[in-house]
């Protein structure tokens, strides 16, 4: 095991192990902290692996422990790789103000531009690139990638999938934030992150990204209908829209009665683990 990388903690989940580590990042210039979970099957040969990308406020630890996605994980033979949300440390800019929508725990998965975010703030490139080749480098894994998750995390799996044809088998998200450039959250990242140019924008908003997407990898979402963030902050009827214009292959579900809470991922999590491992399987 490479000396960079510094294990934290280690819990046996479901025959398999669950793990932190902590490592120094050159995509973000700080430490950084990812969960791992290995199934039974890793004890025996390389397995696929999902890269799980969590909301605003969230880390490492959410999903980890409150999807419930272990012990399907464990029986599909995938592992799944959770890193934090954003740069931490001495010397990180917050939200000047301390808000929870902006800065530490808000990096929104995409590369700054504007200073003083663009020291640090390149979690783009360390969830598409740094952290998956440490990941194949490290533990017994296959470069056969999916990747999911929740809120911003959604916005971050969807994009990251649009904008790499090739580099995943699969994209999922639960209640992604899907036109960032058109509500109130995305609208302060993306300002703050990358400035007042809207065609910046664009490259990181799910919409604007389906119409000229160079692979069609269909998209399953789900949404909870009773989601208090529906209606101002993640505007699903504008991925419905965006979709269907471009013809692009997409399962948007929404469930009623469902909120933005962890009950509600770990309700459909075996729906989207076993939508990976069909595409995982297959190639």
């Amino acid at each position: 095991m490479d000396a960079n990388l510094e294990l934290i903690a280690s819990n046996k989940s479901f025959g398999g192990w669950h793990k932190r580590y902590r490592h120094r990042s050159s995509a973000t210039g700080t430490d950084m902290i990812f969960a791992i979970y290995l199934p039974p099957a890793a004890e025996t040969g390389p397995v696929p692996v999902l890269y799980w990308l969590s909301g605003l406020t969230c880390t490492d630890e959410n999903f980890m422990q409150k999807a419930g996605a272990q012990r399907m994980a464990a029986e599909l033979g995938i592992a799944i790789v959770a890193p934090d949300t954003s740069p931490r440390g001495e010397g990180v800019p917050d939200d000047p103000e301390g808000a929870y929508d902006f800065g530490l725990g808000a990096g929104f998965y995409v590369n700054a531009t504007q200073a003083p975010y663009n020291r640090h703030y390149h979690m783009y490139d360390y969830v598409t690139q740094e952290l998956p080749a440490l990941i194949e480098q490290h533990f017994p894994v296959t470069d056969k990638r999916s990747i999911s998750g929740h809120s911003m995390g959604g916005h971050g799996a969807l994009i990251c999938a649009l904008k790499n044809p090739g580099r995943y088998l699969s994209v999922s998200a639960f209640s992604p934030i899907v036109s960032p450039s058109d509500c109130p959250w995305g609208q302060k990242a993306l300002g703050n992150y990358l400035g007042d140019n809207r065609d910046a924008w664009a490259e990181w908003d799910t919409c604007k990204l389906i119409p000229n997407a160079p692979e069609r990898l269909p998209l399953l979402v789900d949404q909870g209908g009773e989601d208090g963030f529906l209606a101002e902050q993640l505007l699903t009827e504008r991925l419905v829209e965006a979709a269907k214009a471009a013809d692009h292959p997409a399962t948007i579900r929404m469930q009623a009665g469902y909120d933005h809470s962890y009950f509600f991922i770990a309700t459909f999590i075996e729906d989207h683990l076993r939508h990976h491992a069909a595409a995982l399987d297959a190639a």
